[in-house]
């Protein structure tokens, strides 16, 4: 059975709550699956999507990276406030980044030598980051993430980057792509990207299935495309 448990824990400077997701049915430890949502902060789109990660076998843990009860809505006035704070610091958006893997890694049911983490839209960017930084995962997957370089410098990069992205998307055009590219290259970083023609920003969310604003909108078969590249990655790295 997979269930859900909401997890209370410390950052790197404030309290956090993040959801635990896993198959109670499986006994022993499994490869964790850290998961960073989007601009507006963990929520049931990203609670579903934990559900499927372990019905696949693994455990899932939805991270909370703007701090427990900071959650935003399209229909605030501001709508980014809490991501803005984090890209105006990346170093502290690292920090709370690993304070939420150094949590996945403490669960019993995870194997903390077998982690990954996944992220959407801002959370692309946050798993890049965690990458750039060197962090313990054997792979980092972004699903429409932003390409833009922290002010820190890479360190050894160790995990395996898929980045999957909608060509379509206008916060990420073809230069930022490129640039990323060659980031990678540079860093020596086992790399991989996979676009989308006529896909854009948010393309794996359902939420925004009938978007009429050029650039965004779900996208039915790069989000299967890009479901199916992360399930094959995730088995690689894990076997």
């Amino acid at each position: 059975m997979i269930e859900r448990t909401p997890v209370v824990y410390e950052g790197a400077d404030i309290p956090f709550e993040g959801m635990l997701v896993s198959d109670s049915a499986k006994n022993g430890a499994r490869p964790g699956v850290m998961i960073v949502p989007n601009v507006l902060g963990a929520k049931e789109i990203d609670f579903i999507t934990a559900e499927r990660v372990a019905a696949l076998g693994y455990v899932a843990f939805v991270a909370d990276i703007f701090g427990q009860g900071n959650r935003a809505s399209r229909e605030d006035a501001v709508p980014t406030r809490f991501m803005d704070a984090l890209n105006a610091d990346r170093l502290l958006l690292r920090d709370r980044l690993f304070a939420s893997l150094r949590c996945l890694k403490a669960f019993d049911t995870v194997d903390s030598a077998r982690t990954a983490a996944t992220g959407y839209c801002f959370g692309g960017k946050a798993v890049f980051d965690l990458a750039r930084s060197g962090a313990d995962v054997r792979a980092v997957i972004a699903f429409h993430g932003l390409f833009d370089r922290p002010g820190y410098p890479n360190e050894n990069i160790t995990a395996r980057i898929l980045a999957c992205h909608g060509w379509d998307d206008p916060i990420a055009p073809p230069e930022s792509v490129l640039a990323f590219a060659q980031e990678m290259t540079e860093a020596g970083a086992d790399w991989q990207l996979h676009a989308y023609g006529h896909a854009g920003h948010g393309f794996s969310d359902t939420s925004m299935k009938g978007s009429d604003r050029p650039g965004f909108g779900y996208n039915d078969k790069a989000d299967n495309s890009s479901w199916a590249a992360m399930t094959h990655l995730l088995g690689e790295v894990f076997a």
